[in-house]
This record gives C-alpha cells, sequence and structure tokens, in this order.
C-alpha cells in the first residue's frame, strides 16, 4: 500500500516508518519541515492545514496521523485543529485514518479516564488527545485510534505483546508498557487487516 504517515519524523512515527517500509509498503513521511526519514518520500504539511492534509490523502491508500498535541501551549485548541483536518480529509478523499493515540483516551477497570488520573505536567495532553478522539468519534470519518500503553518509549520489536479495547492493559506487576517499535507492529497489523473500525483499542505487553 501508499500510508502517510504525518508526523513521520517523531518518536512513533519514525518508528511506523521503518516497520512500513520494512513490510514493503510506499511511504510518504509528513512532517513540519519535511525532513527526510528512511527512504520515505518526505512532505512539508501542517497538521492543521485541512486543505493541505485533504490533497495529500488524495495519493494514498491509508493516512496514519503520529502527531501529538506539544507545539504550542493552546494543547487542546491544537489537537482539536488536528483533528479537524484529520476529518476533512478523511471525508474528501474516502480513505481510511488510523490515529495515534494516547494513554489518557483509555479507562480503568472502574470506568475511570486515565487521563483525570496522569501525572499534572502530563494531564493537559491527556485530556486533548481524549478530546481529539471523541471528536473523531462524534464525526462520520472513517478511522481508527490506537492508544498506547501507559509507558511507550524506545526499545526492541518483539513482536509479543496484547490487545485490548479501551480498558488500560496492565501487567502482573501492574505496569503499563510498549516499545514504540511493537506499537508500530501493531499499528501496521492494524492498517493491513482492519478489525477496529471507528473504535479505540489498545497494545501493551
Amino acid at each position: 500500500m501508499k500510508l502517510l504517515i504525518i508526523g513521520g519524523t517523531g518518536m512513533i512515527g519514525s518508528r511506523l516508518v521503518a516497520e512500513a517500509e520494512a513490510r514493503g509498503h510506499q511511504v510518504v513521511a509528513g512532517s513540519r519541515n519535511g525532513a527526510a526519514v528512511g527512504s520515505a518520500r518526505s512532505l512539508a504539511i501542517d497538521v492543521a492545514d485541512r486543505p493541505a492534509v485533504a490533497a495529500a490523502a488524495q495519493d494514498v491508500d491509508v493516512v496514519i496521523g503520529a502527531v501529538s498535541p506539544r507545539s504550542s501551549a493552546e494543547t487542546m485548541a491544537e489537537a482539536l485543529a488536528y483533528g479537524d483536518a484529520l476529518i476533512a480529509a478523511a471525508q474528501d478523499s474516502g480513505k481510511p485514518m488510523m490515529v495515534v493515540g494516547g494513554a489518557g483516551t483509555l479507562n480503568l477497570p472502574d470506568g475511570t479516564p486515565v487521563a483525570e488520573i496522569v501525572p499534572a505536567p502530563y494531564q493537559a495532553e491527556a485530556k486533548a488527545m481524549r478530546a481529539l478522539y471523541e471528536k473523531l468519534a462524534a464525526s462520520a470519518a472513517n478511522f481508527t485510534v490506537l492508544a498506547p500503553a501507559g509507558l511507550i518509549e524506545p526499545g526492541e520489536r518483539t513482536g509479543i505483546f496484547r490487545l485490548g479495547g479501551r480498558e488500560l492493559l496492565v501487567d502482573e506487576a501492574g505496569n503499563s508498557r510498549i516499545s514504540a517499535e511493537d506499537y508500530a507492529v501493531a499499528l501496521l497489523d492494524e492498517v493491513e487487516a482492519p478489525k477496529h473500525p471507528r473504535q479505540v483499542f489498545t497494545a501493551a505487553y
């Protein structure tokens, strides 16, 4: 397939580019400055520019959004503008969207939003990413959100992890984690064989 990965230079986005290329997909890596990533074709794009995102989506099979609202102090406004652009692109192009979500989108077993209990420094982004999911869910867009475990960081590609729905997954020690490399495996698996249309799901060890 031909994939547009917006945020392809980021910690998660660069792993998605690498995994997609390893699987033989053609990749367009979009970022603010259009920096090169692997052998992907680079594209300078503003994630909040609805016409630009919609135009870029026309030429690919799937759009993958791997952007976090961190470029300004207006975290919520930035996330919602990003959501507007993704929805417009999905509706204008008819192409499916895979979105890198945040663990704040998930809930604890008792239904408590994870966004409400994360440490204060991370709450703004967690709540913004949850609002992004809610905006997507309220639209008619063809989207899927993959929310990572509570901790996602560079590590090894093992290909061994669990998938879940909207409930935060933890291991026997109570930890919720996944490597960015295995997260990329889970997301590309979903791109190749969609099982969670218009849903949020999660991956963790």
